[in-house]
């Protein structure tokens, strides 16, 4: 059986502890604070207190997104010392992200899930980005999808 993606993080962060990996074991410890803020802001409105693997992968996603606009920003300001930080923070999550989808695969995706769902039109959208999330969270950037699938709703 597959380990779940929080027993993942927890073995890499105690391999890192073992390792004195301060840099691996800061970005780890902050995967744990975040899955645990969701948790319990989870709690306090009576929903379910452990998050599954799609939960823990929307978090990874969003803390992968918040460092490559960090990164940008960086970089504009001239401070590429925080830059090279935040990317060694991408790849450690990208650790436990799913292989990325390359954009034949994404093309190919948008497509399957446009026939799937019968979209005509652009009112069809939502229904189609709720396939492609359903099927391929962590695997794609759904902020550069949802114009592409636009386009090809139009």
């Amino acid at each position: 059986m597959d380990n779940t993606l929080r027993e993942r993080i927890e073995v890499a962060l105690k391999q890192a502890m073992r390792d004195r990996d301060s840099q691996r074991l800061g970005t780890l410890r902050l995967i744990n604070a975040a899955i645990k803020d969701q948790e319990i802001a989870a709690r306090s409105s009576g929903e379910e207190t452990v998050l599954g693997n799609d939960e823990v992968l929307a978090i990874l996603g969003k803390m992968t997104k918040q460092r490559h606009e960090s990164v940008r920003a960086y970089e504009e300001g001239g401070r590429i010392d925080l830059a090279e930080r935040e990317q060694a923070e991408v790849a450690i999550i990208a650790e436990f992200l799913p292989r990325q989808l390359t954009e034949a695969e994404v093309e190919a995706a948008i497509g399957q899930a446009i026939e799937e769902t019968g979209a005509t039109s652009i009112r069809d959208m939502g229904k189609v980005m709720g396939v492609l999330k359903a099927q391929h969270t962590g695997q794609m950037d759904f902020g550069t999808v949802g114009p592409r699938v636009k386009n090809r709703l139009c």
